[in-house]
């Protein structure tokens, strides 16, 4: 069966001190804001917000199937990008295609297990170079006990963390690489979260494991932002928003959750362009000073070149 496959599957085509809600005020509080849009023209964005690019993107994005990934897919297939989704399983990514008609091309792999992440990379290097690729697909907080990955990896790190790792090594290298973290990487000491990466030595709690698998994703971002000076690399915190993951009482703009890495990923307004920054609504934040530190940076990078065999290239 093709990997690379559009409606007609098998034809290769381009078709927990603090709330999190308590941890977002202090951080908003202590932000260094660069003004992009009016905060009241944020107010109103919608699906149909066009954000202004010079040519149309090749965008791939993880994680398409729902929420955030999905919206973002479907926002940038109406404007006229050329969307690769991804889903979990053939079956799904299939579904997701007939839902966004507009989309070129479907690629599949489950995070859980590293030898299908390693097969997805190869679907989508077969479509070639990508102009952005989103990192959005995880798994949230509500894990209340460890669960396992194909390879024996807590499955919040290896979905989380591990697969963008291996998938950041494996293609090749986009224009812009989009992270998504989380305001909840702040509360994450670097060197205590990597002397215990697979939980082995502490009791198992889900909030606080995917804390880190946000923070690991930021020191990611910014260590290829500053080995790999030809990419633009950034993370990005969508909010809080009622997506399946979030919550249905989740109280942050839906829209403005999914805009940022849109926007990310095809604009060419030099504020977009930037590359080693944390933005939230569309404007730039202060992440974590861990994720900046440069021995933090390659402490991981050896940490998931152990786990996954998979070295980065520099």
């Amino acid at each position: 069966m093709a990997a690379n496959f559009s409606k007609d599957i098998g034809r290769t085509s381009l078709n927990p001190s603090l709330s999190r809600r308590q941890i977002v005020n202090r951080l908003l509080s202590l932000s260094i804001l660069s003004s992009v849009y009016p905060l009241n023209a944020l107010a109103t964005v919608t699906a149909d917000t066009t954000i202004p690019t010079q040519a149309k993107k090749r965008v791939l994005i993880t994680g398409s199937s729902s929420g955030l990934g999905f919206m973002a897919a479907n926002m940038l297939a109406k404007q006229g990008h050329h969307v690769t989704v991804h889903g979990r399983s053939e079956q799904r990514t299939q579904e997701i295609l007939q839902k966004i008609p507009d989309a070129e091309a479907g690629v599949y792999g489950d995070f859980a297990s590293l030898q299908q992440v390693r097969t997805l990379a190869e679907q989508a290097n077969k479509l070639g170079r990508f102009d952005a690729v989103i990192h959005n697909a995880a798994v949230g907080t509500r894990e209340s006990s460890l669960k396992k990955s194909a390879e024996g990896y807590p499955e919040v790190f290896a979905i989380n963390t591990l697969a963008p790792y291996v998938l950041t090594a494996l293609m090749q290298k986009p224009r812009r690489l989009i992270y998504m973290s989380s305001s909840m990487q702040f509360g994450v000491n670097g060197d205590e979260a990597l002397d215990d990466l697979l939980w082995q030595k502490r009791q198992w709690q889900g909030y606080t494991a995917y804390s880190e698998s946000k923070f690991f994703d930021s020191v990611l971002a910014f260590s290829v932002a500053r080995l790999w000076p030809e990419v633009i690399s950034n993370t990005v915190d969508p909010g809080w928003v009622p997506t399946r993951m979030g919550g249905s009482g989740a109280p942050d703009d839906l829209h403005q959750g999914y805009l940022t890495q849109c926007w990310l990923a095809v604009s060419d307004e030099p504020a977009a362009t930037v590359s080693g920054h944390h933005f939230h609504h569309m404007q730039q934040h202060q992440t974590n000073p861990d994720a900046l530190n440069q021995a933090i940076q390659a402490r991981f990078l050896m940490r998931c070149e152990e786990l996954t065999g998979i070295k980065l290239p520099t």
